[in-house]
């Protein structure tokens, strides 16, 4: 009987956590908007920063080598300073990119100033506890 009562109280314990807790899809759906929004910040808020004829390329001001070497990193190509240009004027890649280097390789520091107006490390701890 105590061990009827045992497990009893233990299924009415994770039938509650399973109210409380978003279903799977739901919870990758939250990472991946706030992650979205994360970058759509850090980009509006770069754009602004800097004015034309700078070393920075695209909405998320890249620089062109760290573009090459990011990439290199990530996906084991190599790419000219051109290409690396048009990757960081073409939003969609572009984000895709800082979404690599922010989430999986911590490298919320190369938009310093951003990074800190926005709290970027702290957008990202929140998205990586939920």
């Amino acid at each position: 009987m105590r061990h009827r009562l045992l497990v009893l109280a233990t299924l009415l314990s994770l039938a509650a956590c399973a109210r409380h807790a978003p279903p799977q899809a739901d919870r990758a759906q939250l990472i991946e908007q706030r992650k979205v929004a994360a970058i759509s910040q850090l980009a509006d808020c770069e754009s602004g920063q800097r004015g034309t004829g700078s070393r920075y390329v695209g909405r998320l001001q890249f620089e062109p080598r760290t573009v090459i070497a990011y990439v290199k990193e990530r996906d084991g190509r190599t790419i000219s300073t051109q290409e690396a240009i048009a990757l960081a004027n073409d939003y969609g890649q572009a984000s895709s990119l800082a979404r690599y280097m922010i989430f999986e390789r911590d490298a919320h520091a190369q938009w310093p100033a951003c990074s800190r107006k926005i709290g970027l490390a702290r957008q990202v701890a929140e998205i990586r506890a939920l």
